[in-house]
């Protein structure tokens, strides 16, 4: 990510980190081996130089163990604090029988269940998974959870062909047209819509009938805004700020804002229109200030 510092309620404390760990399962076959360790690599690279807090650890070939993929987020769990995020990315294949999801590693394969176990260990209070693997749709039931947005390749555990959504959720990492409102930050939202069309696409151009459907949270449309306050990566200008440790502190800022005002829209219908235009009042103008900061 970055992945961009989030910080969560609004409280303006410590800075936020974003922890990543991104997994390539097995292959079956020398391409796949190579594919699966080159996009778990890029993804590596795209974290490490994006600027910000991005703690990132990658597991591919021997390494991508249950073992150590625990040892891994526990490792986390130790260092994060709720205003963190931890963003889970799974490159490879899967499997369903009906009733458990599992991802193919060297060893024991995970399942879906003892996934979310590990996940819930972890104190974040931001939490992304990217399900990229044949099968994925078949994790999400025992992934979701309300602090937890999942992304799978697929929309069932019955979609059992290879995947090709890991690819273009990387490229919208790489392709800075996936920044849809222009704010130098990809959202997880804006990450899923940029692959979710690219893998549309790939079977349009193909002339093939299209074997994974991508969903967010399960296809559930309330997850939306959830994913749009996920920032993933930044960019441009926003990326040199955030190596900057003064600018830093403004970006954590309205990141935050943003945050609040997403949240407040989620209230309106529950609010007297007089309280929700004051609030709202008060967080745009304060958005104002923090960008007249940054612009200087």
């Amino acid at each position: 990510m970055t992945w961009a510092a989030l910080l969560l309620g609004g409280a303006l404390t410590a800075s936020a980190a974003t922890y990543s760990v991104t997994v390539a399962g097995l292959g079956g076959e020398p391409d796949y081996e190579q594919r699966f360790t080159a996009w778990a690599a890029e993804v590596d690279r795209l974290l490490k130089g994006s600027g910000g807090d991005v703690i990132s650890e990658t597991l591919q070939g021997p390494a991508a163990t249950i073992a150590n993929l625990r040892a891994a987020l526990e490792k986390i769990a130790k260092q994060t604090q709720a205003q963190d995020t931890l963003v889970v990315m799974l490159i490879g294949h899967g499997s369903y029988d009906g009733v458990d999801y599992k991802f193919n590693l060297p060893g024991p394969d995970l399942t879906a269940t003892g996934l979310a176990a590990l996940l819930d260990r972890v104190p974040a209070g931001r939490q992304l998974v990217v399900n990229g693997t044949s099968c994925s749709g078949g994790s999400v039931h025992a992934l979701l959870k309300p602090n937890r947005t999942v992304v799978t390749a697929t929309k069932s555990g019955t979609e059992k062909n290879a995947t090709v959504f890991a690819r273009y959720w990387i490229e919208a990492l790489r392709d800075t047209s996936s920044d849809t409102d222009k704010n130098e930050v990809i959202s997880a939202l804006e990450a899923f819509q940029y692959a979710e069309r690219k893998t549309k696409q790939f079977y349009e151009t193909q002339k093939r009938l299209a074997t994974e459907h991508p969903s967010l949270d399960g296809g559930d449309p309330q997850s939306q805004p959830g994913a749009a306050r996920i920032a993933l990566l930044r960019i441009g200008s926003v990326q040199a700020a955030a190596k900057d440790p003064a600018k830093k502190a403004l970006l954590d800022k309205r990141e935050s804002l943003e945050q609040q005002i997403d949240a407040l829209k989620l209230k309106k219908a529950a609010m007297p229109a007089e309280e929700y235009r004051k609030q709202l009042s008060t967080l745009l103008l304060e958005l104002a200030r923090t960008q007249a900061e940054l612009d200087k």
